[in-house]
């Protein structure tokens, strides 16, 4: 096998670990690393959407620790890659955002969702923009009720802003659009609205009726930050990763912030009920296949230059 797509496929390997046991990843056919890579050689305006809203038993709505933290991560990346970055979110998530941006991606826009106009603001946020791709991530989406729901199938409209015309508009400005999930209720996941039927409690209520042109599912949303990052690492010929100790950083300041697991709805260094080890083991896992293709490709370099 060729290695650049032995390395794609270890790639989307290491995203579908289902540490949470969800269930939906074994039914899903192979990620489109390859057509995602080719097609990030091209990503010069990005906009990224992040934020998934979790009700307290207070009744307050906070943002979830799933998406800033990948999508920071993201935004790095792009950046070190060249292109420019615009982050677009809502109330919930503003402030975890604003934190993880200013210390992973200082240099992206970061725009609040208004509450009203927003579709105004939305079709503004195109033409001035003119993004080459629109990459949404933990980001929830409308199903075929009209709703946003979460896990649960609860209607959570009254939690968000409605951001779903992104999906469609940036499309017709001929954008890339990516969509980013790890449970079927994220925006653009309707590529795989059979799977999630079928193997996600509560799927016929939650799955999202729009599908993205490229839609990639992980264990947890987060990861996908690292797997693209990994993939602009490869065009870049240099690692564009966190450290380690960036990551633990990035989430400690998303909490900080008030951001909760989405999972058990408390303000913990957590992410989808997972601990802060297994998802370094995961960037671990990313960080040393991106190493082993950096190190082999300059191997074949010294073997072409002295040839």
């Amino acid at each position: 096998m060729n290695h650049t797509l032995d390395f794609f496929h270890k790639l989307d390997q290491i995203m579908k670990q289902d540490f949470g046991n969800r269930g939906l990843l074994c039914s899903l056919p192979d990620n489109p690393v390859e057509q995602t890579f080719c097609s990030l050689a091209s990503a010069k305006r990005v906009i990224l959407l992040t934020g998934f809203p979790v009700k307290m038993a207070d009744g307050t709505v906070v943002g979830e620790t799933d998406g800033p933290c990948g999508t920071a991560d993201l935004a790095a990346a792009l950046l070190k890659a060249g292109a420019s970055v615009l982050v677009v979110t809502d109330r919930p998530s503003y402030e975890l955002l604003k934190e993880a941006l200013f210390y992973r991606a200082p240099e992206a826009g970061l725009f609040m969702l208004p509450e009203d106009n927003t579709a105004d603001f939305i079709r503004g946020c195109m033409k001035s923009f003119k993004p080459t791709h629109f990459i949404s991530l933990e980001r929830p989406g409308k199903a075929k009720d009209g709703h946003c729901h979460n896990m649960r199938g609860e209607i959570i409209d009254d939690m968000i802003t409605d951001s779903s015309l992104f999906l469609s508009e940036a499309k017709k400005y001929g954008a890339v659009t990516i969509s980013i999930g790890d449970g079927g209720n994220e925006m653009g996941m309707g590529a795989y609205e059979q799977e999630i039927r079928l193997h996600v409690p509560s799927g016929d209520a939650i799955c999202t009726k729009e599908a993205a042109d490229l839609t990639l599912a992980a264990g947890v949303s987060n990861w996908w930050g690292w797997g693209m990052a990994a993939l602009l690492s490869l065009h870049t010929g240099t690692s564009l990763l966190p450290t380690e100790g960036q990551e633990c950083e990035s989430l400690h300041r998303v909490v900080l912030a008030g951001g909760v697991d989405g999972c058990t709805k408390e303000r913990t260094e957590t992410v989808d009920q997972l601990p802060m080890s297994v998802h370094l083991s995961i960037l671990r896992s990313v960080a040393c296949l991106v190493e082993e293709h950096l190190e082999q490709e300059a191997g074949r370099l010294r073997k072409a230059i002295s040839a």
